[in-house]
C-alpha cells in the first residue's frame, strides 16, 4: 500500500523546493501528529495500555489526538473520520468488535492516510486498508490455557464441568481465546463447557455472570475460564460470597497477567493467568515513524508472552509494570 504524506516529507529529510507553496524549512519543526481511538477503559489492562501509548508518544516526540470510545464501535468510527478530517499524518486503534469497518478504513485510505491496527484486529478481506496489526496472539493466549488446564486436570478421573466468562461479544480476544481454548481441550472428551456467557470485560458483570453459573451449576463447577483478569476478579468476589474458595474449589484460569491477578494468585485465590502484555506505546511510535520514513513494515507484529501460576506470582509481582 502506498501513502503519500504532508508532513512526513520532512522526516525523509528530502530537500524539496517547497510543500504547499512553503519551504520545507517552514516544516522542519513540525512534529508527526497520531490519531488513536481506543476501546475504553473496560478494565486494568486497558488502562495500562493507555498509559504506555500517551507516555510513549510523548517520549517520541509524537503529537497524539487521544479519544475514548467508551466500548461503542460508532464511537470510534467518529473519532477516526475526525482524525481523517483533521488530516493527521497515522492512524491507530484498537477495534471494539472485529467487522462492520471496511468503510471508515476505505476513508482513511482515501485520504492517503495510513492506519495501524493494536492490540485487536479486524475481519476484513481487504487487507490493504490497514499498514499492519500489531499484539498478542488472542488465539493462542487460548491454547496457552488450555493446555495448562490439560496438564493440571491429566490424573483427575470423571468430568470437568468448565463455566466461561467470555470477552465483549464479537471481539477479537473473546472470538479467539475461546477457540484456542477449545482446541486444546475438544481432544479430551472429560473436558464439559457447561455454561458460556460474556463478561464484557469488566470486573462488575464478570461478578453478576459467575452468581447467576453459581445459582445453576453451584457445586458442579470444576473449573473457570475468564478471557481477562478484570471478570476473573469480579468472579471471585461471587465464589466467596457463595461461601466457596476459589482457587481450590473451583481452578481459576485467566488471561493478562495484571498487578491485580497477581494480587489475587498471591493471595491464593486464583490458580493462574496467561500473559497478553499492554505495553505496545514504544512498538506503536516506532511503527509511525517507520510508516513516516517510509519504511516497510511487516503485515503483523506479535508480542513475546509467558503464563504465570500462583506458585511464581511472589516472586514475579514486584518485575510487573501493569
Amino acid at each position: 500500500m502506498t501513502f503519500t504524506r504532508r508532513a512526513l516529507v520532512i522526516s525523509t529529510g528530502l530537500a524539496a523546493a517547497s510543500v504547499a507553496g512553503l519551504p520545507v524549512s517552514a516544516f522542519a519543526q513540525k512534529k508527526l501528529v497520531l490519531g488513536f481511538a481506543q476501546v475504553g477503559a473496560e478494565s486494568e489492562w486497558r488502562t495500562a495500555n493507555t498509559e504506555s501509548i500517551k507516555s510513549s508518544a510523548k517520549e517520541a516526540g509524537i503529537e497524539l489526538k487521544f479519544s475514548d470510545a467508551q466500548q461503542k464501535q460508532e464511537n470510534q468510527i467518529k473519532a477516526i473520520r475526525s482524525y481523517i478530517a483533521q488530516k493527521v499524518d497515522v492512524i491507530a486503534f484498537s477495534p471494539v468488535v472485529e467487522t462492520g469497518w471496511d468503510t471508515v478504513l476505505r476513508e482513511a485510505k482515501a485520504a492517503k492516510i495510513p492506519v495501524v491496527l493494536t492490540d485487536r484486529s479486524v475481519n476484513s478481506k481487504d487487507d490493504s486498508l490497514y499498514v499492519t496489526f500489531m499484539g498478542s496472539d488472542f488465539v493462542e493466549e487460548g491454547r496457552k490455557a488450555g493446555r495448562w488446564l490439560v496438564e493440571k486436570m491429566k490424573d483427575q478421573k470423571g468430568e470437568v464441568n468448565i463455566v466461561e466468562l467470555q470477552g465483549t461479544v464479537g471481539s477479537a480476544p473473546a472470538i479467539d481465546r475461546k477457540k484456542g481454548f477449545e482446541e486444546i481441550i475438544k481432544a479430551d472428551p472429560k473436558f464439559k463447557i457447561i455454561r458460556s456467557q460474556t463478561g464484557d470485560f469488566t470486573r462488575a458483570k464478570g461478578k453478576e455472570v459467575m452468581e447467576a453459573f453459581l445459582k445453576a451449576d453451584g457445586k458442579k463447577i470444576n473449573v473457570l475460564y475468564a478471557h481477562n483478569d478484570d471478570m476473573a476478579i469480579g468472579a471471585i468476589q461471587a465464589i466467596e460470597e457463595a461461601g466457596m474458595k476459589p482457587a481450590k474449589d473451583i481452578t481459576i484460569i485467566s488471561i493478562d497477567a495484571v498487578k491485580g491477578a497477581f494480587e489475587a494468585m498471591i493471595a491464593g485465590k486464583l490458580n493462574v493467568s496467561i500473559e497478553c502484555s499492554p505495553l505496545l506505546g514504544p512498538q506503536l511510535m516506532s511503527a509511525v515513524k517507520d510508516i513516516a520514513a517510509g519504511k516497510p513494515l511487516p503485515k503483523r507484529i506479535v508480542t513475546e508472552e509467558t503464563i504465570f501460576p500462583m506458585e511464581v506470582a511472589a516472586k514475579e509481582f514486584p518485575k510487573r509494570k501493569y
